[in-house]
């Protein structure tokens, strides 16, 4: 234990000093006022704006200029920007850029959300720091430098990596587990230095506070009490208001708050005390709140002799910059994330990861058709005259998906911790954007599609985009109304293409189409009803499916299984099923020419609903009464083959009886060309899950067993951004929800000869219960009697029927290593395919005229994370961006279309490849040179707002004197011309200037 020097003996035990003692060095108090405003939990946004989000902005700027020493810190950027945009005067608004000027009213974080760090794609949490980045330097000039994370439920490596690169100095986080806080606390441990990438080293790291046990939150503080929904009281009285400050309360009030400082001071290591003032939805009447806590401050300043306390108002910058100007060396904490998050013994908040499942794929939909929408219309603003289409227009689309995207990250919209009305608003805001964003790719498409050939009823186009940065092998599927059809290219040559019955729709058809579709390009295809007699016309039609039936069979319980198997294949895998269980047996795969046992089950979590008695399941924790058990009781199956896809259809049933299946499995093997280009096609197992409606009180799995040693250690990844080790920790209390950890994208179990991966469209729990195990939570139904719960309608009540789609990748370390990042990405990004009927008039002329496409294809190891035209009306140059503010003459600014962010991501670790984890040199005008001719290239901060040559980010005094780990850890000079060279884990963000047409 360190010697605690300035920290005497009797303070340490929270006394008072005595007459005698002489304080050296005094505390310093930074108190930071602030309000937690959720965006979107037990209210909708509307609501939380008329009851007290205005009024928050409103007062706040109305006391903080009334008096110079007040602060106040602004953090969730989507209300603030309804506030200024809908709400705040012409003399408000040149208020708030006095108070931000000087430092009085600070932004923090500065993402439109506090974005949830479990169950969020690093690209979501990226998207939404860059729109609320993006607007804070338009308007104001400003760039935030600290973080503010102090209600996601755990916190993850990868949130200071993205910070770092985003420019800040410092995080803050709060909701770590109960005994690990505590243990910090007693150690002085709750800041130090983290380095969240193991690639990148000290090249990301970020010096980190923990907040101490009491949170963000200041008990006994709160003189405005809780607001009114739906709108403030007349009479201006409201519930829990505090008593006020007067002569014979003060005494009370100023004991409180220096026991509270004294407590706080064993705690950390320097005299600098950070102390939270606010929490959820306070300073909506800002009077209130800063007359009387500025009687307290000046009662305790009165005897800071006495006790040795010293106390100001302050911004988070300011006490970050006491604490950095003391220059100590700080312990460095690795790439470890903080999840799972247990608030108390039986309260593991991994119920979440799970929560309100449908959500969370439309979460994901969504952000993937914005991926799509962004660099499709990049690329036709570029490289085409466009008189058919408005690309300011075009831009307000994308807008709108930007913002719901970002909206969904918060910490109780995706984890599915919200009230049901307030659910329903974010699912709208989904598909209003998605809407959008669906009728600007109709409307770039219908511009470059082929001329018509003429009217021709049922007939359709399919254009089909891939917009990721390399050439794509893979089958699309469509689901028509009738089996018989002739498809052909662009250049009329018939396409390999398979029909079967649609799966859970009796009366439709789906058509499996084999397409190849080189990097950010399009393929059309004509779909048309074929005629009577194919011979006579020459015409091809696609190949009809065979269907192979299997009984139903009961749930074996310990009986001989495996006597006989049929088997499904393609050229990587053959996968091996019992026909006397109908369930999956084992899987071979050709590279390791190793078979492994794999079974596949639906299992349930039961768990309690009283209150009153029980540890229960909620949103957030999940508490299950005992290990999971079988959840249904009979299975059938069917096979359905055609020389593209076979497709494995697993039906399972709750009761011997039932009519209708509870859980379904649908497993695709996929055939095509055997490049490299269909390297990613072979070799996955893609698998459908349906799943629900569920009993009350269950929560479902899917347990995959296996023969593999694995000793029950998991691997699963942080935001998609990278892995963790999870191996199987004993507790003595609430073990099984306290081994759940978030799935993000990828999750994994392995041996020395092999390894089973999982790839996931969404976020889900996972969790290895037993050696060769993996389970993944995929839906959940609750209903509990707690009371709260019932009056904010918080049950989870959900009955919805959910499909999660996986990719099953199984083989050597050395396969799995190379193809798992690819793979991931093309789950997550497929091609998307836009119909029109054959009917409609496309635009002539366009398509047969000077407009080509060319392919953007990027190294193998590099991913092209995001090619976007933002729209921002900022100089790039800081200075004329300033000056150009400070003269008010922002307005006459334009938006500048031939200015593209592009954000480029090394897929691997540094030692995970012999090959694919070296550094990259990319040539960004030859890559790009399919979009235009590049005039000029900037390298930016994360969220574009810096020019990485003149940010400076503090440097923090470590103990670790290896602050590197090799090459890859050094930190990438800005380009000096077209060429970049891009490490292993690194992220680089670019403004590329095209030339005018």
């Amino acid at each position: 234990m360190e010697p605690r020097g300035w920290l005497p003996l009797l303070l340490q035990l929270g006394l008072m000093w005595p007459p005698w003692a002489q304080p050296e060095p005094q505390l310093r108090v930074f108190v930071v006022p602030h309000s937690h405003m959720d965006v979107g939990w037990l209210h909708t946004i509307q609501e939380n704006m008329q009851a007290y989000v205005a009024n928050v902005y409103n007062s706040v700027v109305e006391e903080l200029t009334l008096e110079k020493k007040r602060r106040f810190i602004a953090v969730e950027q989507e209300y603030f920007r309804l506030w200024w945009d809908g709400v705040a005067s012409d003399k408000q608004k040149g208020q708030v850029r006095q108070l931000v000027a000087t430092g009085r009213l600070e932004f923090v974080l500065g993402g439109q959300v506090m974005h949830d760090e479990a169950v969020t794609h690093f690209d979501d949490q990226i998207l939404q720091l860059t729109e609320g980045h993006g607007f804070l330097y338009e308007t104001f000039g400003v760039r935030p430098q600290f973080s503010w994370q102090v209600d996601p439920f755990g916190a993850s490596s990868t949130t200071p990596t993205l910070f770092a690169l985003a420019g800040f100095n410092a995080h803050v986080i709060s909701r770590i587990d109960y005994d690990l806080k505590e243990a910090m606390q007693d150690n002085r441990q709750l800041q130090f230095v983290w380095r969240g990438s193991r690639s990148l080293s000290a090249q990301q790291e970020i010096f980190t506070h923990v907040l101490d046990q009491f949170g963000y939150c200041s008990e006994g503080f709160y003189w405005d009490g809780d607001p009114v929904f739906p709108g403030p009281p007349k009479n201006g009285r409201y519930p829990f208001m505090e008593i006020p400050v007067t002569e014979d309360t003060i005494p009370s009030f100023t004991n409180l708050l220096v026991n509270n400082v004294l407590a706080r001071a064993t705690w950390f290591r320097t005299p600098h005390i950070l102390w939270p003032w606010g929490c959820d939805r306070q300073f909506f009447n800002a009077s209130l709140q800063f007359t009387n806590m500025d009687r307290v401050m000046e009662e305790v300043n009165k005897f800071t002799d006495k006790h040795g306390i010293r106390m100001k108002y302050a911004s988070l910058g300011n006490y970050f910059r006491a604490v950095h100007a003391h220059r100590l060396s700080w312990k460095v904490r690795d790439h470890r994330d903080f999840l799972p998050y247990s608030s108390e013994i039986f309260h593991a908040w991994t119920g979440f990861y799970a929560s309100r499942s449908g959500l969370k794929g439309l979460a994901r939909r969504a952000s993937s058709l914005l991926y799509a929408g962004e660099s499709m219309f990049t690329r036709y603003v570029l490289l085409a005259p466009h008189p058919y289409l408005d690309p300011a227009w075009g831009l307000q689309q994308l807008q709108q998906l930007r913002w719901a995207v970002s909206e969904v990250q918060h910490h109780d919209a995706i984890t599915g911790t919200h009230a049901g009305k307030v659910g329903d608003m974010f699912v709208e805001h989904l598909s209003t954007g998605m809407q959008a964003v669906h009728k600007l790719m109709a409307s770039i498409t219908q511009d470059r599609s082929p001329a018509n050939s003429g009217p021709e009823p049922g007939g359709h186009f399919a254009v089909v985009y891939n917009p990721l940065a390399w050439t794509v092998t893979t089958i699309i599927t469509l689901t028509l109304d009738f089996p018989n059809v002739s498809i052909t290219d662009e250049s009329g040559r018939p396409v390999p293409a398979q029909v079967q019955s649609s799966k859970e729709m009796p009366s439709a058809y789906d058509l499996r189409m084999l397409t190849t579709i080189p990097g950010l390009s399009y393929r059309h295809y004509s779909i048309r009803p074929s005629r009577s007699s194919q011979k006579a016309t020459g015409e091809t039609a696609p190949f009809v499916a065979s269907t192979q039936h299997f009984g139903p069979r009961l749930r074996r319980r310990g009986r001989q299984v495996g006597c006989h198997l049929v088997l499904v294949e393609n050229d990587c895998y053959t996968v091996f099923l019992d026909t006397d269980t109908n369930l999956m047996h084992s899987i071979w795969e050709r590279r390791s020419n190793r078979t492994v046992r794999v079974t596949q089950s639906f299992m349930e979590y039961h768990v309690k609903s009283d209150s009153n008695h029980d540890p229960i399941s909620d949103n957030y924790v999940f508490t299950p009464s005992g290990r999971a058990e079988p959840a249904w009781e009979v299975v059938r199956m069917e096979i359905v083959e055609g020389p593209l896809v076979t497709e494995i259809r697993q039906y399972f049933y709750r009761e011997v009886n039932d009519n209708e299946p509870t859980f379904a499995i649908y497993s695709w093997l996929a055939r095509g060309p055997q490049s490299s280009d269909g390297e990613l096609l072979c070799h996955h197992i893609e698998q459908e899950y349906r799943v629900g409606p569920l009993e009350l009180n269950r929560e479902a799995i899917l347990r995959t067993s296996t023969d593999l040693h694995t000793g029950q250690v998991l691997h699963s990844d942080n935001n998609g951004y990278q892995m963790q080790r999870r191996p199987y920790r004993q507790n003595m209390w609430n073990t099984i929800a306290r081994n759940y950890y978030p799935m993000v994208q990828m999750a994994s179990i392995e041996d020395l000869p092999s390894r089973l991966v999982l790839l996931s469209e969404q976020a889900h729990g996972i969790s290895s219960q037993g050696n060769g195990q993996v389970e993944v939570m995929l839906h959940r139904r609750l209903w509990n009697n707690d009371q709260w719960a019932l009056d904010n309608n918080v049950t989870l009540n959900d009955s919805s029927v959910v499909h999660p789609v996986f990719w099953l990748l199984l083989g050597p370390r050395t396969l799995t290593s190379g193809l798992c990042q690819r793979s991931g990405l093309a789950l997550q990004h497929r091609p998307v395919v836009m119909l029109r009927e054959m009917n409609e008039t496309a635009h002539r002329g366009s398509w047969n005229g000077s407009w080509k496409q060319e392919a953007v294809t990027l190294p193998s190891s590099v991913h092209l994370q995001i090619l976007s035209i933002p729209g921002w009306k900022y100089s790039s140059n800081h200075t004329k961006h300033l000056r150009t503010l400070q003269k008010g003459h922002f307005h006459e600014a334009k938006v500048d279309l031939r200015r593209v962010l592009l954000r480029l991501q090394h897929l691997y670790e540094v030692d995970q490849d012999p090959v694919l984890s070296r550094p990259v040199t990319v040539n960004l005008q030859s890559v790009l040179r399919g979009l235009g001719s590049v005039v000029s290239v900037e390298e930016r901060s994360l969220t574009g707002t810096w020019d990485v040559s003149e940010m400076r980010r503090w440097t923090w005094s470590t103990r670790d004197p290896h602050g590197h780990r090799g090459n890859s850890s050094r930190p990438s000079p800005p380009p000096r011309g077209p060429e970049v060279t891009i490490y292993p884990k690194e992220i680089r963000t670019f403004f590329i200037h095209f030339q005018e047409q």
